[in-house]
């Protein structure tokens, strides 16, 4: 009889009949049929297929018995999500925008697969979160983390990809279920482990957008499933989320400033072009970092640094800011930037409490909370902010920099969609004319909508006010 084991994230068999050989590789070392842990369902699907028995001893899954305690009726868009999942075979991707109820639908999907079940998030703060969640919606099953500290053996386990990536060989064979929080995460070269050695049957993605800046989201197919289901902000605004404006706020960089960043351009673009480096690709850049070493190569990463930092920095959007905050007295706002220097200059500035990866944990928290309760109005942050963090109170956020692709932009205004009785939210993305900041939103978004001038901006909020 074939008989299949479980060694390390591997599946190990002696004899691969016909049916099945395709999925193995022989291994003269060992002696025996390897194949990776993720292909555990297409081998046994294989067998059942061909009538064929075997033996399975590399499946070591549990029953899950889920009291859901919440009488929660869920949104169109989340059964739908949950139907289109199951007819997937239960595996594949689902993309819903922030604020639009990812964590139910796969509480949904945890009370329809009643078997263990390994769910990986990118944050302690995201694994707090979900473990308050399951905790509350299934209180008789215990919860297990794995992270930040914790190291439990439970059927239901909530981990950082980080714990569950150093773990993977241990995992393997234990969950039928993995659920992948903010999935755009896994294809990374140290956590694709997790799904590449786990042998679960059934997988689930959660992400408001799969779209990574080298491209691997393409080996979601492959590690979760394809995308089943997937909806936009706009799709749901005034019924699931809030009503929101997207507005686009260009400004110019002063005549000494847009001098000395064309100059600065043109030391990086000469140094590039005599170097046959292109930097539209991720492979560009890594050539671009190595070139640095060289004296003329350091030369043109400073001017390359130089001139983004004009871009992302100039007063004009700090005069642009000012005007923002003053139109929006009274609503909570969130301001992105893309660094800490930034984010420094605009608290010392404004006054404005300042959260960066450098905040210590409990400082983070208790500026969270101020904010929440509306002791704070406003906070200012870099990239740290941009998932993983439930601010629903936010309804303004002002993006000075940082807009380069599309799944920062969406987490970001995933940021104040969180609907409430009469709640407008409004997202400004200020950008400097003329630079690459430009391009690169233009890019994303394939034209400009609701673009104005920073003249523009007082006319705006009358409209705004009134809608």
């Amino acid at each position: 009889m074939f008989a299949l084991r479980l060694d390390r994230g591997t599946l190990v068999t002696q004899d691969a009949p016909e049916a099945v050989r395709d999925l193995f590789t022989w291994d003269d070392r060992s002696q025996s049929w390897r194949a990776p842990g993720w292909r555990y369902r297409e081998i046994v699907e294989a067998l059942r297929a061909a009538g064929l028995p075997f033996k399975d001893s590399a499946a070591a899954f549990e029953p899950l018995h889920l009291g859901y305690a919440r009488d929660v009726t869920p949104y169109p868009h989340q059964t739908q999500a949950l139907g289109a999942w199951k007819r997937a075979g239960r595996r594949g991707v689902v993309v819903l925008p922030t604020g639009a109820g990812k964590t139910l639908v796969a509480q949904l999907a945890l009370r329809d697969t009643p078997r263990s079940a390994l769910i990986c998030v990118p944050t302690l703060d995201l694994l707090q979160q979900w473990y308050a969640g399951l905790t509350a919606a299934f209180p008789d099953t215990p919860v297990g983390l794995l992270g930040g500290g914790s190291h439990d053996e439970t059927p239901l386990l909530v981990s950082t990809y980080d714990s569950a990536a150093i773990h993977a060989e241990t995992l393997a064979g234990r969950y039928a279920l993995q659920i992948f929080d903010e999935a755009h995460h896994l294809p990374s070269d140290f956590t694709r482990v997790i799904a590449e050695m786990g042998i679960a049957p059934y997988r689930l993605g959660l992400t408001a957008t799969p779209k990574r800046s080298d491209g691997r989201e393409r080996d979601l197919d492959r590690l979760i499933g394809p995308v089943v289901f997937q909806v936009a902000p706009e799709d749901l605004a005034g019924d699931t989320l809030a009503d929101y404006r997207d507005v686009v706020i260009r400004v110019r960089l002063s005549e000494l400033e847009q001098r000395r960043y064309d100059d600065l351009i043109r030391v990086r673009n000469d140094f590039l072009r005599l170097s046959g480096i292109k930097l539209g690709s991720l492979d560009g850049w890594k050539q671009f970092i190595m070139a640095s070493g060289t004296p003329h190569g350091r030369r043109a990463m400073l001017a390359h640094r130089e001139a983004k930092s004009l871009a992302y920095g100039t007063d004009g959007k700090l005069r642009v800011l000012e005007e923002v905050l003053a139109n929006h007295p009274r609503e909570r706002t969130l301001i992105f930037t893309d660094d800490n220097a930034t984010v420094y200059r605009i608290s010392r500035e404004f006054l404005i409490p300042a959260i960066t990866h450098q905040t210590p944990v409990k400082e983070r928290v208790a500026l969270l909370d101020r904010f929440r309760s509306g002791a704070y109005r406003i906070l200012v942050t870099s990239r740290v902010l941009n998932e993983g963090v439930d601010v629903p109170e936010a309804s303004v956020a002002v993006v000075l920099s940082g807009t380069a692709t599309e799944r920062e932009h969406i987490q970001r205004l995933g940021r104040i969609l969180r609907r409430a009785e009469g709640k407008q939210a409004v997202l400004y993305e200020v950008i400097t004319e003329g630079t690459s900041e430009e391009r690169v939103s233009q890019q994303r978004r394939g034209q400009y909508p609701g673009s104005m001038s920073a003249r523009e901006i007082a006319d705006s909020y009358q409209d705004l006010n009134a809608g």
